[in-house]
């Protein structure tokens, strides 16, 4: 005697575990995300104009480091060591990035800058 089991009525797919996966994904996006502006960098690039006069004033700025025109500064004597060079706040100060400077790097000090109520940057490679 041979038994043959009648077909099973196939269930359908539940949506409710799926739902769920679907909002915590959700949930987990707007947690990771960041909402609001950050600090934004506005600096002229070299070549797009613009009048240079003085001495020069060369910033280079390194990942750990700084230097005006070659010779090294900390960070805090940047504003003195730039003193001597300037004869408004609104001259141009020409920033470079070293090896191993990073754009939060750049940002920092021309915060620092900014705070010292230096104005005019141009960011050269």
């Amino acid at each position: 005697m041979l038994f043959i089991q009648a077909p099973r009525r196939r269930r359908k797919p539940s949506l409710t575990p799926m739902i769920d996966v679907v909002f915590l994904l959700l949930v987990f996006f707007m947690l990771a995300s960041r909402f609001g502006s950050d600090a934004v960098l506005q600096l002229p690039l070299a070549g797009q104009g613009g009048s240079y006069d003085g001495p020069p004033r060369l910033i280079g700025i390194g990942a750990n480091n700084l230097d005006v025109n070659g010779v090294p500064v900390a960070d805090k004597n940047l504003t003195q060591a730039l003193a001597p060079l300037m004869t408004s706040p609104a001259d141009m100060l020409i920033l470079r990035g070293r090896d191993g400077a990073n754009l939060q790097r750049i940002t920092d000090v021309t915060t620092l800058l900014r705070q010292a109520g230096l104005t005019n940057f141009v960011l050269v490679e």
